[in-house]
């Protein structure tokens, strides 16, 4: 059977610009819900918080515990220069890779500020034109970014985000983001708690979201594309809790894309996954089969994306375009602040 090649275009659809969420629900799990039955090839509109009707026990909920810094500065160079400054990955402890606009005002060895209390040194530029820099800074960095960063909204929100803590899950731990998991941001503690009390289980792993939320696909071809490196980590405790529920043939349901990147890098054939953490570049496209996801909560992504991308895998490419038709035409709300969307 010949091996299909899709290109960037198979994944397109349209979508007015007032489909796009600019502000988040209020309360998070009032959000809409879209449930897509992949067997039925059905769908039904709901509220989250009815996710309770479609969560069993012994379903396992897999959540990713990474935390968004406010990772979007301005730094002064020292002609007078303003560059926006987002910090991506930390390298070491000081040393950090972030993208610099305009990226020509940072040349190798340029020293910027940012305040009165931090400043950063170029050390190099990389092959796809990050900096990578070095910070300088009296007591401890989060703090310090604390006072003068502010968090880094997608650019396709232009509304003032009033309430910070909107743009992080209500079970975020661990910093070192630089984009939300969005699928998170639906759950509310009074719903987890309902979900624990039913029985479902709940695994934390961990992906921080770095550049790739921001870069689009500009192979046509999208087996061309390369993917960004993103740093995970599953605990042994998350793996041991996934093991149980995939060898007792018990659901695996990840929420978010960046969830499943997490376990489909590291998951064997039987959908098995292991303690580990490290560095993964997994690109998921049709007709890749799952091996440890079986069922996914997200929201709806952009046209053209590696997400919507990775969401056909359990779909397939001509369901998933005809679920966001009906989300378009049904009024759902897109992209990070926008509605949510349960694949069974």
């Amino acid at each position: 059977m010949e091996k299909v090649q899709y290109k960037k275009s198979d994944f397109y659809y349209d979508l007015p610009e007032e489909r796009i969420a600019q502000t988040p629900a209020e309360p998070r799990d009032s959000s809409r819900l879209l449930v897509y039955d992949t067997k039925e090839k059905t769908i039904t509109d709901k509220i989250f918080r009815d996710i309770t009707d479609y969560l069993q026990a012994g379903d396992v909920l897999v959540v990713n515990n990474t935390r968004v810094i406010p990772a979007r500065t301005y730094a002064l160079t020292p002609h007078g220069g303003v560059v926006e400054v987002l910090l991506l990955k930390r390298l070491e402890l000081n040393t950090w890779e972030v993208l610099m606009k305009p990226g020509k005002k940072g040349k190798i060895g340029v020293k910027m500020t940012i305040g009165d209390e931090l400043s950063l040194t170029v050390k190099d530029i990389t092959e796809t034109g990050e900096r990578i820099v070095e910070f300088e800074y009296e007591g401890a960095f989060e703090d310090v970014l604390s006072r003068v960063g502010t968090m880094p909204l997608p650019p396709y929100i232009k509304a003032k985000l009033e309430n910070q803590a909107r743009y992080n899950t209500v079970y975020s731990k661990v910093d070192g983001s630089a984009a939300a998991p969005t699928a998170g941001l639906h759950f509310t503690p009074e719903l987890l708690q309902k979900l624990k009390d039913k029985g479902v289980q709940i695994a934390e792993v961990l992906l921080h979201v770095g550049l790739g939320t921001f870069r689009p696909v500009s192979e046509e071809i999208i087996t061309d594309h390369k993917m960004h490196s993103e740093y995970y980590e599953i605990k042994p405790e998350a793996a041991e809790i996934i093991n149980k529920a995939k060898a007792e043939g018990r659901r695996v349901i990840a929420v978010g894309t960046t969830s499943v990147r997490t376990l489909e890098s590291v998951a064997d054939e039987k959908g098995m996954v292991r303690a580990c953490h490290g560095n993964t570049e997994i690109f998921l496209y049709p007709p890749y089969k799952m091996k440890c996801v079986d069922a996914l909560v997200t929201n709806f992504h952009l046209p053209e994306s590696t997400l919507i991308m990775l969401v056909a895998c359990l779909t397939g490419r001509e369901e998933i375009l005809n679920v966001y038709k009906y989300a378009v035409e049904n009024e759902y709300r897109f992209f990070s602040f926008g509605d949510a969307c349960l694949i069974v």
